[in-house]
């Protein structure tokens, strides 16, 4: 297995597959670090020799990828709430940021919520009764 930027790569896949496995590198950029290159997108990690591994290594280290680049996204959160902007707040209420509905929908981002005050005639009736008893 080829380690590139802290991550393991399977040997079995394709290098430009194995590449989009590294946070912050998909198909367009995987594609591009190898024409660079002029590597064949074809080959798979376990046919890389080291000195290989090495220069692909040290072209991804020029794109903000994994740690780095989830450090800079909360920066930018945390940025965008200290100033107090509408996107920050919505950030802290954890409520959706660019401008989805939130009346129906926003389930995933809201959370489960629990109902209140909505009782049916019957589930009212049971209610009253449980409470008496």
């Amino acid at each position: 297995m080829a380690r590139i930027s802290g991550i393991e790569l399977n040997d079995k896949w394709r290098i430009d597959y194995a590449l989009t496995r590294i946070k912050g590198i998909g198909w367009s950029l995987s594609n591009k670090v190898l024409e660079l290159l002029k590597f064949d997108v074809t080959r798979r990690v376990k046919d890389l020799s080291l000195e290989e591994i090495n220069t692909i290594t040290g072209k991804i280290e020029e794109f903000p990828t994994e740690g780095d680049l989830v450090r800079r996204v909360k920066a930018n959160i945390n940025r965008l709430q200290a100033i107090g902007s509408y996107r920050g707040i919505r950030h802290t209420k954890g409520l959706p940021v660019r401008g989805q509905r939130t009346k129906t929908n926003a389930r995933t981002k809201r959370g489960k919520r629990k109902t209140v005050g909505a009782f049916k005639k019957e589930a009212l009736a049971k209610a009253t009764v449980a409470k008496k008893a």
